[in-house]
């Protein structure tokens, strides 16, 4: 009796810690590109405004990098990508919900520059990275980040990528190449139409949106990972961001409709 009597308790003690850290379950986590930094942010928080209780815990990273940790295993729930290549490969790994992958924004290369170098990009175009006072170029690692590749692209197109390649300094992601510009460590850069609209950006310097015909189209996707528990949340955030309130914020951080 005495031994059945100690069991019971144990099994009472047990299940009364289980059920809080069940209660306590980690919230449905978004790998998200680097350019939604911000955006991002505003969008979790008008959807959790409509779905209390329901939060999300936010990774930021270059596309490529984040595509590597989930084919490793990170415990990520939706991955939100700068391009739509880097999500149709994780579908075709095997990773993704059959809900496959949903484009949900299209994106802008823009040439961001110092306004105290007394520049004018909207009459020289990417021409203004040759003049002198413009010692350091930031972007994006082109090899993982789509927007890094944007503006690999735009500068070939241009026929001045071998002359600025000297000036270049590359973020992991282009979030990281913003930071650059914002902490002074480069005089100029090609970033994210979002992150130009930061206001430090804004106030410190002078932005100007690549042509879009420079380099290939930004239409970026994401994907609602297999191994998710979170899978109704998870359709409900897709639905939200795709929809006309999802839509209206990322406007307003300068992104267009994929």
């Amino acid at each position: 009796m005495k031994r059945r009597t100690l069991l019971s308790v144990l099994l009472s003690a047990c299940l009364a810690f289980a059920l809080p850290l069940r209660a306590q379950a980690a919230p449905p986590a978004i790998a998200a590109a680097g350019d939604l930094r911000g955006v991002l942010e505003e969008l979790t928080g008008a959807f959790e405004a409509r779905h209390p209780g329901a939060h999300f815990q936010l990774t930021f990273g270059a596309s490529g990098n984040l595509t590597v940790q989930i084919q490793q295993g990170a415990p990520f729930d939706i991955f939100l990508a700068a391009d739509t290549g880097f999500p149709e490969t994780v579908v075709k790994a095997g990773l993704a919900t059959g809900d496959g992958t949903f484009p949900y924004a299209k994106g802008s290369l823009t040439l961001w520059v110092r306004k105290d170098l007394h520049l004018d990009p909207a009459r020289d175009g990417l021409r203004v990275l040759l003049h002198p006072s413009v010692k350091k170029v930031a972007t994006a690692n082109p090899q993982v980040a789509p927007y890094g590749r944007a503006g690999d692209a735009a500068l070939r197109r241009a026929g001045l990528f071998e002359a600025v390649k000297p000036k270049l300094v590359f973020g992991d992601n282009i979030a990281q190449a913003a930071q650059f510009l914002q902490a002074g460590a480069a005089e100029a850069g090609l970033i994210s139409g979002s992150q130009a609209r930061n206001p430090v950006l804004q106030n410190a310097g002078t932005a100007w949106k690549v042509p879009a015909d420079a380099y290939p189209p930004l239409v970026q996707a994401g994907v609602i990972l297999k191994r998710t528990a979170h899978l109704e949340r998870a359709r409900a955030f897709m639905a939200f961001l795709v929809g006309p309130d999802g839509q209206a914020i990322l406007a307003r951080h300068g992104f267009a409709r994929p």
